[in-house]
């Protein structure tokens, strides 16, 4: 039987394209009418086939009352779901492929040459890592923030989606985390693992209504704590303070970042950390600066180990050159280029 997928005629891109002010529904941010497309073509299959059907037409009445487009690629929502991003967005926030070369420290991707210095040498590490190596044991990234990923990073950060970090992004950063699971089994089977998400600072916090690690944290840990029961988490969302506001990171180069954020930090109860292995948590790790100063003053603390897992990592050397001038890049000053986010208004 083909059932085919249906749309809300109230749907904003969809209105577009009758008045002719527009391509096919999905020419979004994304730049490819294709999940339109994809979205129009007929499923086949027995009962999967009419469960569908049915969610596909409760989907329709509610878009009919309550029209909604996807928020990364502007395309008709056509099925139910926690969050306002099409199922077609979700997928292509993937994982950082296998094939990639990075950095066994920071996970930064080494890119071709890179690569091929550290297979001669017989390095696993960047040249940064090298020079000045972090205090953190590791850090672990689910994919690159560009694309998708940094649309739905966006909408948690920018556009107050909070759902996004319950139900879409905190299981990326828990699979993130299972990137470290041969690592921790060496040391902390027997004791506690610390989450500590990197803190905001209480100003821009209460502006913001959240703090988008603190947030990332716990549902990676809720979905942690089913896959993993053995392990044993410890959520601590105050054991970090943000203690000095800093400069927006994106208009600094590297060295400026680090000075820029020594002192932003301290610990608030060192007993807490003293002695334990520490899970640092945050949404995005640029050039790695944030990381190592959490790091240097959790260990300063007596932290044992401190451990680094983000949902997104700037891939340096792989971005450079290929994408457009609003995704993501670093520029040949070395410093970081944040997309303008001046325009985004809060849904």
């Amino acid at each position: 039987m083909l059932v085919p997928r249906v749309r809300s005629v109230f749907s904003e891109s969809v209105k577009k394209v009758q008045l002719g002010m527009g391509g096919l529904p999905g020419e979004g941010q994304s730049g490819t009418g294709s999940s339109a497309g994809m979205r129009a073509l007929p499923s086949t299959g027995g009962f999967n086939t009419v469960k569908r059907a049915m969610v596909w037409a409760v989907a329709d009445v509610s878009n009919t009352f309550f029209p909604t487009d996807c928020r990364v690629c502007g395309a008709p929502m056509v099925a139910l779901g926690k969050v306002r991003v099409c199922e077609l967005c979700l997928m292509r926030a993937a994982a950082q492929p296998e094939t990639d070369v990075l950095c066994m420290r920071c996970g930064d991707a080494l890119g071709m040459e890179s690569a091929r210095f550290a297979a001669a040498m017989g390095a696993t590490e960047c040249s940064l890592c090298r020079m000045t190596p972090p205090e953190f044991e590791r850090a672990v990234a689910f994919g690159s923030y560009d694309h998708e990923m940094r649309e739905m990073l966006h909408l948690l950060k920018f556009g107050g989606q909070r759902r996004m970090a319950e139900h879409v992004l905190g299981e990326r950063l828990a699979s993130a985390v299972l990137k470290l699971e041969a690592d921790l089994a060496k040391d902390f089977a027997a004791s506690e693992l610390l989450v500590v998400p990197v803190p905001l600072f209480p100003a821009r916090e209460r502006q913001r209504g959240f703090n988008q690690a603190r947030l990332l944290a716990e549902a990676a840990v809720k979905k942690l704590r089913k896959q993993r029961p053995e392990w044993k988490l410890r959520a601590l969302p105050y054991a970090m303070l943000r203690v000095r506001d800093t400069h927006a990171l994106f208009t600094l180069n590297p060295g400026e970042r680090r000075r820029n954020l020594s002192g932003a930090f301290r610990v608030a109860d060192k007993d807490a950390v003293r002695g334990r292995e520490i899970l640092l948590i945050d949404d995005i790790m640029t050039t790695g600066a944030t990381a190592r100063e959490c790091a240097r003053v959790l260990m300063r603390a007596g932290a044992a180990k401190v451990w680094v897992a983000t949902v997104a990592r700037a891939q340096a050397e792989s971005v450079r050159g290929m994408v457009p001038a609003d995704v993501a890049m670093w520029g040949t000053s070395t410093s970081f280029v944040e997309p303008d986010v001046s325009r985004r208004v809060s849904f």
